[in-house]
Order: C-alpha cells, then structure tokens, then sequence
C-alpha cells in the first residue's frame, strides 16, 4: 500500500491500492491535520536588499540553533578567513568627544540625575552600613598611609613625564584597590555569605564583539555600490562591527546573577534618551583593525561562577590627558559605559545570546573607576544586544547606566595623617558589596542553548570534542595566518584600479584575478593531512586528511 497526497491546502488525502496489477481508489477521507485557519507559506521580499535581508536572518538563525557556547562564537566569524574589519575600541585609549558614540553603539541611556539608584537604599540598613564603616575603616586608612608614605610614591609621581606618571598612578591605584578588597571581603564575609563564594579575578582577559547599525556608508562603499544592483541602496545606512578589549585591575564573579534594577518592560520608556551618532567613528580618533570576534569575559566557558558581580578599572589615563580638553567626567563616562557594557555582553554570550540574538532577562554590573583617592561609581544595566541594521534605531530597549561621579576617598595626607576622609564613599563601595546575587527561579537562563550540550566539554564524541576545543582557543587567540592577506601596493591602486593604463601587463595577484580576501570563508582551507602510518584502517586506507567540525 503506498499513499499519496494530494492538494494539501484543502487537507484531503487518496489512498491508492496496488494489488496484483489491479488498483481499488478508496473514497477520498478528511485529514487529521485539517486546521479552520488555512496556513500559507511565509512571503520573501524579493527584491536586492530583501534578498540580503533574507541571507542574514538565515545566518542570525543558524547560530541561534547551534547548542554549544563555542560554535555559536565560531559560527559568527565563519564568514571572514581574516576575520572582520572593527572599530578598535580599547579601554585605556579614549578619544576626544566619544561619548556620543559610545552610547549610541552601546545603546546605553545615561541617567543626567548624579547618583545610584534608590535600589541601593534598600540593600543595606542604615545602621548596618554605619557599622561596616567603621569596621572597614580604620584598615583602609592603614593601607592607604601604608602605600603613600611608605613608598614615598607622591614625591616620586613630580620627577617622571607624563607616560611614567601613567603607570605610577595606575600601578598606586591596584595596590590600594586589592588590599581595599581583601580587606572588605575579610571583614564583612560572615555578614554576606556570597562574598565568600565569590571568584577574585586580578588583570582578567576582557573582550566584547558586537555589530552596530545605523551609520554613514564610507565614500569607498557608496562608490562601489553604485557600480552594481545595489546603486539606488549606496546611501542607505550601514553597520559597524566593534571589538573592544580592556584589563581591570581586579573583578568578582558568582555563580548567580545579580537582581535587575528595572524590568525589561521598563527599560522600554521613551524618556530614557539614547542620542544619534551617524558618523564613521574614525573621525573623532578611532582606527580600524582586523580581528575574528571574540567574547571573553575573564574566563573560558563552564566557569561556575559565569555572572559578574563587580569590577574596578584604571583611570590613570585620565590624569594623562591633555588639559586642554576639560572632559575628565565625559571620559569616565565613556570607560565605563564600554567596560560594563562589554563584560556583560561576553557574559550573555556565554549563556547562548549573542548581537544577534536578543536578551529574554536583563543582566546587572557594577563598575568602579579610582586610583585609590578618587571613586567613581556606575551600576549598569544590560536589557539589549541587538543594535545591528534597522535595530539601532527601532529597537525600543534602551540599556541604562547610573553613576555618581568622581568622589574623593581623602583630601590629603598631611604630618603622616588622612584629612578629611569620607565614609560617604566608603559607604557606596560597601553597597556594591552588599548587593547579593540571587538565583532567578522560574527563568530559562540558556533558552539557546542545547539541553544536554551546553558547552563543548558536554559533547561526548571525543575527537569532535577536542577538535572544536582546540580550534575555538586558536581563533579566539587572535594570532596571524601563517599566510598573510596578498596587500595591494600603491602603484598598482594608481595604475591598474584608478587609471587602467597597464592592461597590457600580465595578470600575478589573485585580486586581478577578481578573487578578494574578504569574500574567503574561515573554513576554505586545505584539511589536515593524514600519514599513512596514522591513518584509521591501516597505510592503505583512502581516508588522507583529518575530519573537521566546523559549525
């Protein structure tokens, strides 16, 4: 008996028998699979820039479905052997006027009113924090004395030019933030357990890769779109893809998150404000720079402790500025909003979301900026991650910064003696300790993850296991081809691109061939070779290279 079917629309299905060369058509029976509201197949724009529209979502979707953490972050660099061209954002390198960019490629809401939120009003009682004060204080003045007066380090900060003076203040501000942090771990740990189950983290690997839309196409682009079928689409906005990179002094890690401030509903508002910043970020000092996308907030995937509770961060480039530009505050801002917005967007990755694959619950950081004297204080809140093409504008989460602004620790050391500290900023940092991060009950924490894979230390087949192991390390590391992109030399851009007037010449490099680097895949490469000696089934077994698993 086989069956067929037939006009599946009206959901009606003849059943053919074939017996001994005689066929017997049944009466034509209604289907299970009948349903009131018909379903019709999902519509395609057609047109050029629908198609490509098309081609990414398949490819956002693509990585969606893939189950471990590592292959969806090898899956998003797939497409570029030489990885992608980034703005190349680092945390100790901040330009003039950047924090228009740095909230509009972050979508990061600055809240103008100084202050943390009055969620921090109810960590702590008044009372209790009055006597952590004063636990906690008579030690960091200790340490603080111990550091300046000691090491004699302000005599030393007037002798040295200005770089040096970088690296004093800095290498001044580590010391007096671990031994502030030993001490408030030591002290308030029996009062807040989680501080005991915390991970301390010194100088971790910090790096976030995200697409960013809604820019200025470059003139380059615009020429050579109106070349093609794309001409009536050369002004239309283009993406960005950003790579940052920074090492915090030190940062705390748990295994549960931290509570969210607002809800993701919330973060919806249109009063939280996001200003534009269309322009290629190269004109306010930023350069580009090849790297395959990396997110790596510290530690390598399966990390118990995978949610950040805080982290202190260097401002020793701040005292290295020019004077002249008067934007000691925009700057911290900046460092700040990138920082946090970094750490937890390789935090999320690392719970299956990426910038293409949006947030189903909002994730919280708390950053701190000082050298030891001067605090700043920032809580952030991540609600989104897609910003790439039309969602850097349509996209109505918003994720929001709160800060304080720099706050002295102390005025001054004066005949071996602090003047005039304040407990006031001892009682904001002692507030971010006493933020305890809860498990969130009820929450799909990994909706994009598999259920038995997660991470590829799960994936019980041993050589696929080790291959995408040791391969993911290898394109995270960042290192150069052993064989480098074929560069194309000034003479030949005069003479054979901008003015043809050396045709006649024979053709030696592949780009006048047509064939661009760009368009090389990170899988188009010869596999690895298999000597006879090694190969399964013995020397005469046809198998010559190894298997690979690319995603």
């Amino acid at each position: 008996m086989s069956l067929i079917r037939l006009n599946p629309q009206s959901c009606v299905r003849l059943v053919r028998i074939c017996y001994h060369g005689k066929r017997d058509y049944s009466a034509v029976t209604q289907s299970e699979e009948c349903s009131e509201i018909p379903q019709y197949p999902q519509i395609y724009d057609v047109s050029p820039k629908g198609k490509i529209k098309t081609k990414h979502e398949r490819f956002h979707q693509e990585i969606q479905n893939l189950n471990t953490v590592e292959e969806k972050l090898m899956k998003i660099n797939m497409p570029r052997y030489y990885g992608w061209r980034c703005v190349n954002v680092c945390e100790s390198s901040i330009p003039y006027n950047a924090e228009l960019m740095a909230q509009y490629t972050t979508r990061t809401h600055i809240v103008k009113e100084p202050g943390l939120p009055k969620y921090y009003d109810r960590i702590i009682s008044s009372d209790k924090l009055d006597a952590a004060v004063q636990q906690v204080k008579k030690r960091i003045e200790d340490v603080i004395l111990f550091e300046h007066i000691s090491h004699k380090k302000y005599k030393e900060l007037e002798l040295i030019d200005a770089e040096d003076h970088k690296a004093a203040v800095d290498s001044m501000g580590d010391k007096l933030v671990g031994q502030i942090n030993r001490i408030i771990l030591a002290t308030l740990s029996s009062e807040s357990p989680h501080l005991l189950e915390a991970q301390v983290d010194y100088e971790p690997r910090i790096e976030a890769f995200w697409w960013s839309g809604g820019m200025w196409p470059p003139k380059y682009i615009v020429k050579r779109k109106k070349k093609t079928y794309l001409a009536k689409y050369a002004e239309d906005l283009v993406d960005r893809r950003i790579q940052y990179h920074g090492t915090p002094t030190l940062q705390l890690r748990h295994e549960f998150p931290l509570n969210e401030i607002v809800s993701l509903s919330e973060s919806e508002n249109p009063d939280f404000i996001v200003p534009e910043f269309r322009y290629d970020p190269r004109v306010i000092g930023y350069n580009l720079k090849e790297f395959h996308g990396t997110n790596i907030p510290g530690f390598w995937p399966g990390d118990k402790n995978e949610f950040g509770i805080m982290s202190y961060h260097r401002r020793g480039h701040i005292d290295a500025r020019k004077s002249s530009f008067k934007d000691e505050n925009e700057a911290l801002d900046v460092q700040a909003v990138f920082a946090s917005y970094s750490w937890l967007l390789s935090q999320a990755c690392y719970q299956g979301f990426s910038t293409f694959n949006d947030l189903t619950y909002p994730l919280v950081t708390q950053t701190v900026i000082s050298n030891g004297q001067l605090w700043s204080f920032y809580a952030y809140q991540l609600n989104t991650t897609v910003m790439h093409s039309e969602y850097a504008d349509e996209n109505p989460r918003r994720n929001l910064c709160w800060k304080t602004g720099p706050l002295k620790l102390f005025e001054t050391i004066a005949d071996g003696k602090l003047v005039g500290f304040n407990d006031d900023v001892l009682k904001e940092l002692i507030k971010f300790y006493g933020n305890t991060p809860q498990k969130r009950n009820g929450v799909n924490m990994t909706p994009y993850l598999g259920d038995d894979e997660k991470r590829v230390a799960d994936i019980k087949d041993s050589e696929k296991r080790e291959w995408l192991e040791k391969h993911y390390k290898h394109m995270v590391s960042n290192r150069p081809r052993h064989r480098q992109r074929e560069e194309i030399d000034w003479w030949e851009r005069i003479y054979k691109i901008y003015f043809n007037t050396r045709f006649m010449d024979s053709k030696r490099k592949q780009w006048e061939f047509g064939k661009t680097h760009s368009g090389r895949r990170y899988d188009d490469h010869a596999p690895e070779y298999i000597p006879k000696v090694l190969r399964p089934g013995g020397p005469k077994s046809k198998i010559k290279f190894r298997k690979t698993y690319y995603p």
